[in-house]
């Protein structure tokens, strides 16, 4: 059955509107860049990303629609297309690339340049964006009705809901405000603690909550039940594990650690033994939940690649109608063609003709198998780390069984990871896009531009972000966990090096294992593993939050309105306070974070401060319910 035949979007094909513009284009870069380096620093953080589709076109509603009086939804639908980008090509990057960093610190290599940075993301933004554009047909025309994409369809309905735009959009910008207001408070002027902990005496267990709105963020936008599962890792590792270690090994030095462990412990509290070896534990729990996930995915991975070359075999559409236009097909082979050339043969990027092979057959599988995933079960389900640790598995080895060993290869292979992790999660993004354009009457050739232009202006960003965290903190820090490229890191060399605590990583991957067995979505858990549990506390309020207003007794269409308003005024505060954490890092290369810093000048005692960021805790909270369920109230 022809779907295109039935359908009619929003805007109908012989209808000529406003789509690339200069404004929509200037807007959507802003919003590329904005949401990329938010959510690098996120996911740097946290481990997790969000969606930035759906803030993007709120965003972009309020500022065409109401500030400039322009009735032009396809106009913001490129924005939220070209500003979407942004978020998705850091998702990929900051999984892997963190990895060269890490290997700098510890001397093994020089810092990778910016320009090698830029190159890995641009390549791979765009190898994801050209193996999508064929695929368009197959997977957003034909399978209409059958694929939900349940995020594209949703950010449909929310350009669709125009008449709101100007409300929801202030919604967001107080979001951003109130996050970077309190993030400069809590990291800036350091007028509160933004982390409190607590501990029994003869206890080496330790819990407590850090009070960052970003991070509450997370929790109420993934939900309690999410929430939940990293919470109970993170109680898993500090009040079982950790006691546990020293209780049993207080005298004994334990590789990778060099003294005792009683010691470390004495020294550094928990957070020593969690350096030293929870680490290595949550990694193993990572990668075994990683290639859980794949495993578990695999049937559908072949029924959706077979699916997808089945319905390419009747190649693209071939219409004069302005909603089938998609890139010259020729234009696209020739790109891609071209590309991968240059993944070999640009010095930058340290890959080989064996690597550049990699990059296009496994590139363009998981680009084909991730484009439909998301449409079967959302971008959040989408098995990308188990695809980049399945990549990297068998690249290390090729690598190795070649010749290409030691940190050359390990170099080698985190690029081709890079650019394959980059080229999954931008071909997602874009077919979420695409089927929101599907929706709405949007030229799909339009938008692909658009896609491009969107990664272009990520990757230029997403070299210097890295590179200013990186001297602001250091990956792997307390500041910036990098946990999966703390994992991928690790793969490699296990693999290359076989030098690894297997001991903790393969205690990690049986604890993934024995959560699985129960029923327990392992990713979400070994995350709270890996991370420390006052993350994972600070994640959990915010999950209890967006329990809380799940449970309460409205019609749907107010409580799916509050909810919305929840998730929107979050994505601003992530927003917001990212931003901020960029600027301090920034204050901090520069040497001047100390002007700020009114701590010490003020003398302001600990339990003060603790007092002070729990004030300030309950009031993140207070903000939520007061854009979401409040503001109902209000406005009814």
């Amino acid at each position: 059955m022809d779907n295109k035949n039935e359908f009619k979007p929003y805007v109908p094909a012989d209808k000529i509107t406003p789509e690339i513009t200069i404004t929509s284009i200037i807007m959507g870069i802003l919003l590329a860049v904005i949401f990329g380096a938010a959510n690098a620093y996120l996911g740097l953080r946290v481990g997790m990303t969000v969606s930035a589709s759906i803030p993007a076109a709120v965003i972009a509603m309020g500022v065409i629609r109401v500030i400039m009086r322009k009735n032009s939804i396809l106009e913001s639908n490129i924005v939220q297309t070209v500003g979407s980008a942004g978020e998705s090509l850091a998702a990929g990057a900051i999984f892997t690339l963190p990895a060269l960093f890490l290997w700098a610190a510890e001397g093994k290599m020089d810092k990778p340049g910016i320009v090698s940075i830029t190159l890995i993301a641009l390549l791979g933004g765009l190898l994801g964006v050209f193996f999508m554009v064929p695929l368009r047909n197959a997977l957003i025309v034909k399978e209409h009705g059958v694929l939900p994409y349940p995020e594209g369809t949703a950010c449909a309905e929310v350009l669709l809901a125009g008449e709101k735009g100007g409300a929801n959009a202030s919604t967001v910008f107080a979001g951003m405000g109130f996050a970077a207001l309190f993030k400069f408070i809590i990291d800036g002027l350091k007028l509160v603690s933004g982390e409190i902990s607590f501990r029994v005496k003869g206890f080496a267990g330790e819990i407590g909550t850090q009070i960052y709105p970003a991070v509450m963020s997370v929790g109420y936008i993934c939900g309690a039940r999410i929430s939940s599962y990293m919470f109970a890792g993170g109680v898993l590792s500090w009040l079982v594990i950790i006691p546990l270690i020293v209780l049993f090994g207080e005298n004994i030095v334990l590789y990778p650690g060099t003294a005792p462990i009683g010691e470390m412990f004495a020294n550094g509290g928990a957070s020593a033994i969690w350096s030293s070896y929870i680490r290595y534990i949550g990694a193993g729990a990572l990668a075994a939940g990683g290639i859980i996930s794949l495993i578990k995915s695999l049937p559908l991975i072949v029924t959706t690649f077979s699916g997808a070359m089945k319905s390419m075999s009747g190649g693209q559409i071939k219409s004069n109608e302005r909603t089938a236009q998609d890139i010259n097909f020729k234009i696209v082979l020739i790109s891609i063609a071209i590309l991968t050339l240059l993944v070999w043969l640009v010095p930058a990027i340290p890959v080989s003709l064996l690597g550049a092979v990699i990059v296009v057959v496994f590139g363009f599988f998981f680009a084909t198998v991730s484009s439909r995933m998301v449409g079967l079960v959302g971008s959040s389900n989408n098995p990308v780390s188990g695809m980049a640790i399945a990549t990297l598995l068998i690249t290390t080895l090729l690598l190795k069984a070649t010749g290409t060993v030691g940190i050359a290869g390990m170099i080698s292979a985190i690029s081709i990871g890079s650019i394959i992790c980059i080229v999954s999660a931008i071909a997602g993004d874009t077919s979420q896009d695409l089927k929101t354009g599907y929706l709405l009457g949007a030229t799909p050739k339009k938008q692909q531009f658009g896609e491009i232009i969107g990664v272009v202006a990520a990757a230029f960003a997403i070299g210097g972000t890295l590179y200013l965290l990186d001297s602001a903190w250091g990956f792997g820090s307390a500041e910036l966990g990098a946990p999966q490229a703390t994992l991928m890191k690790l793969i490699i060399e296990g693999v290359m090096e076989g030098n690894l605590p297997w001991a903790l990583v393969f205690v990690g991957v049986f604890i993934a294992v024995v959560v699985e067995v129960i029923g327990i979505p392992v990713l979400p858990f070994a995350i709270g593993v890996y991370l420390p549990v006052q993350l994972n506390a600070c994640i959990m309020v915010g999950g209890l939050v967006r329990l809380a207003l799940d449970k309460i007794k409205k019609e749907k269409e107010t409580k799916d309105a509050i909810i919305s308003d929840g998730i929107l005024f979050c994505s601003g505060m992530i927003a917001g306070e990212g931003l901020v954490g960029i600027l301090l890092a920034l204050f901090a290369v520069f040497g001047i974070d100390k002007v700020f810093d009114l701590s010490s000048k003020l003398g302001i005692p600990a339990p003060v401060s603790d007092i002070g960021g729990i004030v300030l805790f309950a009031i993140t909270i207070l903000t939520v319910l007061k854009f979401s369920l409040w503001k109902k109230r209000e406005n009814r």
